[in-house]
């Protein structure tokens, strides 16, 4: 179905043809010019001249109307489609202290550290929540709100790809990361709210210690789930040898797990990229939101259609001028009569 977003427009198709007819002023040249009896014969190309500008004339009105038509902005409107009517609210706040540079992780056949192993397995996690708004908050020694509450996973996606280390300190502020995620929760009354918290610490920075923020997200019913990043184990070379240690030692498990367990949560331990998938099932099983079922039309511009069509007629009658120039021109001789009888009464008069 074709629909015009400014059909107001149309009523400027008339004004070049109101323009054309009003009566033109005449000069004071054209009010005495005298008529020569040897310019009647011109009348005859004059008619010619009128029919020429025909052409242009023509081609001057549909490049009008095809501006016009340009203007009022066609589209055309799809069919319906079913927006998801539940989703889910969930706020992911995502560690950035020093720590998480560690390489005890494994991705691919390869180590590497905390961070490039969770932007990959946390990105395909945010590709999959398609009926989900999704925010994205950065921490360490403050925590910032990186991306808002949006439907769009691309751009939530992107600025966790484009984190870095040590961004924002080197500390972890873990009590300022759950105070900051409970702020943009409470703008909207109705909602599953859920907070996914991934660290490999404790809390060693901030202006709100845990138990604070812990409080508030009990009272703003705020369900925490968090998510204990490290290997258990890691072998590292010394001037003694290899030896075995674990690079998880300043892990806070018991307070992460407090934290999920009293807002309704649950901890989860990701010591590779395996286990870190593991919370994509609890997720999904969430009781999602139920919104109004809503409906959307897919709109697809067709202005570039009139226009290019303008363009090419443009293009075509300059192009046209051009030619008809560079033409050979025909000299025009007007032969000049005399009259016999006024030729005989000169010669008479001689005589």
């Amino acid at each position: 179905m074709i629909s015009f977003a400014w059909p107001w427009l149309f009523a400027l198709l008339p004004l070049p043809l109101i323009i054309y007819f009003l009566p033109a002023k005449k000069s004071a040249n054209q009010q005495s010019a005298l008529i020569m009896p040897a310019l009647i014969n011109v009348s005859s190309k004059a008619v010619t001249t009128q029919q020429k500008r025909k052409g242009p004339l023509f081609v001057l009105s549909m490049c009008w109307v095809l501006l016009i038509l340009a203007m009022s902005r066609p589209q055309w409107l799809g069919e319906a489609i079913d927006i998801p009517s539940e989703g889910r609210e969930m706020m992911i706040a995502v560690d950035l202290s020093g720590s998480m540079e560690i390489e005890d992780m494994s991705l691919n056949g390869r180590n590497v550290n905390r961070l490039q192993m969770l932007k990959v397995v946390l990105g395909d996690f945010i590709a999959r929540r398609v009926s989900d708004r999704l925010g994205l908050i950065l921490f360490a020694d403050d925590a910032y709100m990186q991306t808002p509450m949006t439907f769009d996973r691309k751009t939530v996606k992107q600025m966790l790809d484009e984190s870095e280390l040590n961004l924002v300190g080197k500390k972890t502020a873990i009590g300022d990361a759950i105070a900051l995620a409970v702020k943009r929760f409470d703008a909207k009354q109705e909602s599953n709210k859920v907070l996914l918290l991934l660290t490999d610490g404790q809390n060693t920075a901030g202006k709100i210690s845990p138990e604070q923020a812990l409080e508030l997200a009990v009272a703003k019913d705020i369900t925490i789930y968090t998510v204990g990043i490290g290997a258990d184990v890691m072998l590292q070379q010394s001037m003694w040898g290899t030896q075995r240690i674990n690079p998880s030692s300043d892990l806070d498990e018991k307070s992460l797990s407090s934290i999920a367990e009293k807002t309704g949560g649950q901890y989860f331990r990701a010591r590779d990229s395996q286990s870190m998938s593991e919370i994509y099932g609890l997720l999904d099983k969430l009781e999602p939101i139920k919104q109004e079922q809503q409906q959307m039309r897919p709109l697809s511009a067709l202005y570039y259609w009139p226009l290019s069509l303008a363009t090419l007629l443009c293009f075509g009658y300059l192009l046209s001028l051009h030619f008809s120039f560079l033409l050979p021109t025909k000299n025009v001789h007007i032969k000049q009569t005399t009259n016999t009888s006024n030729t005989g009464a000169s010669t008479l008069g001689g005589k």
